[in-house]
C-alpha cells in the first residue's frame, strides 16, 4: 500500500493542477508560466541530486575511488535515453511554433500532450526506482526519502498540470477534455514508475545505475526544455528566483523526511 500510494502522489498532483481549468477563468499569464517553470526546473534538480545521484554513489561505495562509475554510466544513458525519445516521437513544446522529432499529421494539442508526457517519463522512473531500492531493503534509501521525492515532483506536477490543461482549453478544447487531456499527461508516470520497479527487482545490483539513469532523463528535461521556457521572452529574474525557491524546498523536503 505504500508503494502504491508513493508512485500515485505524483499524478494525484498532476491531476489537481490539471483541475484548475475549471476554476480559472483565463490562461496563466506569461510571468507567471514563467515562474512555474523555474520552480519545477528547481525541484527536478534537486531531486536528481539528493535523491538519485547521491545515493547512487552511496550504493556504490565498495567500489572505492571507482564508484562514481554507476553513478556517471547511469547518467549518460538517461540522457541517451531522453534524447532518442526526443528524436522518435513528434512533440510540440509550450509557445513553440515548430514542432520537434519526426514530421506526422498530429493536431497541434496531441503534440503539446506527447512533450508533457515525454518530460513526465524520468518523474515516474525516479519515484519508481527509489521504491524499487526500498523495497530491496537498500539502507540508503529511506520510506522518509521515497516519500520526500514523491512529494517534491508532485508539488512541481501541480503547476505543470495547470500548465497544460489551461493552454488546451485556449486552444478550444472543452474545459473537461482539457482536464482529461492534461491528467492523461500525467498517467505515464505511475505506469513507468510500476515498470522500473518489476524492472529494478528482476535485476537488483544494478538499481544505482537506475538511481542515476533516472537523474540524468530529469536533468535533461530541464536543460532542453524547462531553462528555455522559463527564459524567453522579455527579460526577467522570477525563473531564476522561482528556480532556487524549488531547489531550497526540495532540498529541505528531501533532508527533513529522509
Amino acid at each position: 500500500m505504500t508503494i502504491f500510494c508513493g508512485l500515485m502522489i505524483p499524478f494525484i498532483g498532476t491531476s489537481l493542477g490539471s483541475a484548475c481549468v475549471f476554476v480559472m477563468k483565463k490562461e496563466l499569464g506569461e510571468m507567471v508560466r514563467r515562474a512555474l517553470t523555474g520552480f519545477a526546473s528547481g525541484v527536478m534538480v534537486a531531486a536528481s541530486i539528493w535523491s538519485l545521484i547521491i545515493p547512487a554513489m552511496d550504493q556504490s561505495k565498495g567500489m572505492g575511488k571507482l564508484a562514481f562509475i554507476p553513478a556517471v554510466v547511469g547518467f549518460w544513458a538517461g540522457i541517451l535515453f531522453l534524447l532518442l525519445l526526443d528524436s522518435v516521437i513528434p512533440h510540440l513544446h509550450m509557445n513553440a511554433e515548430k514542432a520537434e522529432g519526426p514530421k506526422a499529421k498530429l493536431k497541434k494539442t496531441t503534440m503539446m500532450i506527447l512533450a508533457v508526457t515525454l518530460h513526465n517519463i524520468p518523474e515516474g522512473m525516479a519515484v519508481g526506482v527509489v521504491y524499487a531500492g526500498l523495497l530491496a531493503k537498500n539502507t540508503t534509501i529511506t520510506a522518509g526519502g521515497a516519500l520526500a521525492l514523491a512529494l517534491g515532483i508532485a508539488i512541481q506536477n501541480f503547476p505543470e498540470g495547470a500548465i497544460i490543461s489551461m493552454p488546451l482549453h485556449a486552444e478550444g478544447q472543452s474545459k473537461p477534455r482539457a482536464f482529461f487531456d492534461g491528467v492523461l499527461s500525467g498517467a505515464v508516470e505511475p505506469i513507468g514508475g510500476i515498470i522500473t520497479i518489476f524492472a529494478a527487482g528482476l535485476i537488483g545490483p544494478v538499481i544505482p545505475y537506475l538511481l542515476s539513469f533516472a537523474a540524468g532523463s530529469m536533468m535533461y528535461v530541464v536543460v532542453e526544455e524547462l531553462i528555455p521556457e522559463m527564459s524567453e521572452g522579455k527579460h526577467s529574474n522570477i525563473g531564476v528566483v522561482m528556480f532556487a525557491v524549488g531547489f531550497t524546498l526540495m532540498m529541505a523536503l528531501d533532508v527533513a523526511l529522509g
